[in-house]
């Protein structure tokens, strides 16, 4: 980390052919990883997928008038030199992580690429002297702005209002299957299947160590099944629900969750303080599946609530009655 870090230049002694090539290259990457970006949405969101491929051609066209311009001034040999060789330059994210972002993210990260961009450059334009180096990042700067404004040009060309809302229809779906629906899943299975075990041994031994304990291990073992359970059992192929990765890391670490909500007040010395937090943790737990289901399933509120809440006064009571005989 150190040697990477001692190699690098600041951005204050690159000269103007530095520069300029450092400007190709990133004009580069970004075409990269344009093209990455549609390359994941195409399948679904072919709209979205054009515009990031008109996105990527226009970077090319930048490159190609940088390249021109350094032939021009300096020749054929462009020097290497690349973001990571600058202490201070914007960074981008790899280009791998297209496959973890979704629609909105995508969106987002372009415009963060176009305006960092131009911000950095505008800033650098600012801090020299040299009025040939000002007018090259001044020219730069307003490259980005440009391609700001084409990509706003390019949604309203391939982006219609009604073919913008059925794909933000379909990325909220696929974003329901393959996080909310496991994720919820997980959380009511951890909520409500962790009662009977943490209870019964709450009321059985009064002892808050012990409850914890055993309240921790069904909870992590709750959520390593479910999690490998979600992930096995469906790859997500026929199903369009999503990577079965994403699915089971949703499931299982909800059930985790779920069920350490009510055990982690056992941590609390004295036994009825520790149950009394632990019953109002289970409320809010029950309550917050409902929500999920309102905002995200579409179940009636109360529908939801009655659901969750009788299932979990039932779990709770057998776990209380088990324990207390």
């Amino acid at each position: 980390m150190l040697s990477a870090l001692t190699f690098r230049r600041r951005f204050s002694d690159l000269s103007e052919q530095e520069i300029l090539a450092l400007a190709v290259s990133s004009e580069e990457d970004d075409a990269r990883i344009y093209r990455s970006f549609a390359e994941r949405l195409r399948p679904d969101f072919p709209a979205s997928a054009a515009v990031f491929d008109g996105m990527a051609v226009e970077e090319d066209g930048h490159r190609q008038r940088l390249i021109d311009l350094h032939r021009t001034r300096f020749g054929e040999v462009i020097p290497l030199i690349r973001r990571e060789h600058v202490a201070g330059f914007y960074a981008r994210r790899p280009v791998w992580l297209a496959q973890s972002l979704s629609l909105d993210a995508m969106r987002g990260e372009a415009a963060a690429m176009e305006r960092t961009a131009q911000e950095f450059y505008q800033r650098a334009a600012a801090r020299t002297q040299d009025a040939e180096t000002r007018k090259l990042l001044g020219d730069l700067a307003a490259a980005e702005a440009g391609h700001e404004n084409h990509a706003r040009r390019l949604e309203e060309t391939h982006l219609s209002p009604d073919r913008r809302e059925e794909e933000d229809q379909t990325a909220r779906r696929q974003f329901i299957l393959t996080w909310v629906q496991p994720g919820l899943a997980g959380l009511m299975d951890g909520s409500v299947s962790t009662l009977a075990p943490i209870f019964a041994t709450a009321f059985a031994t009064h002892d808050t160590w012990t409850t914890f304990l055993v309240g921790s291990a069904a909870s992590v073992g709750a959520g390593i099944s479910m999690g490998f359970t979600e992930a096995a059992h469906d790859d997500g192929v026929l199903s369009g629900r999503g990577s079965p990765l994403k699915r089971g890391l949703a499931s299982g670490v909800m059930t985790t969750v779920g069920g350490l909500g009510h055990a982690l007040p056992y941590l609390i010395p004295d036994f009825w303080t520790a149950t009394t937090i632990a019953m109002i943790v289970v409320f809010v737990e029950l309550w917050a599946i409902a929500w999920i289901q309102n905002r995200f399933m579409e179940t009636p509120f109360l529908r939801a609530a009655l659901q969750v809440v009788v299932g979990g006064a039932l779990v709770f009571a057998a776990g209380a009655l088990i324990g207390g005989g």
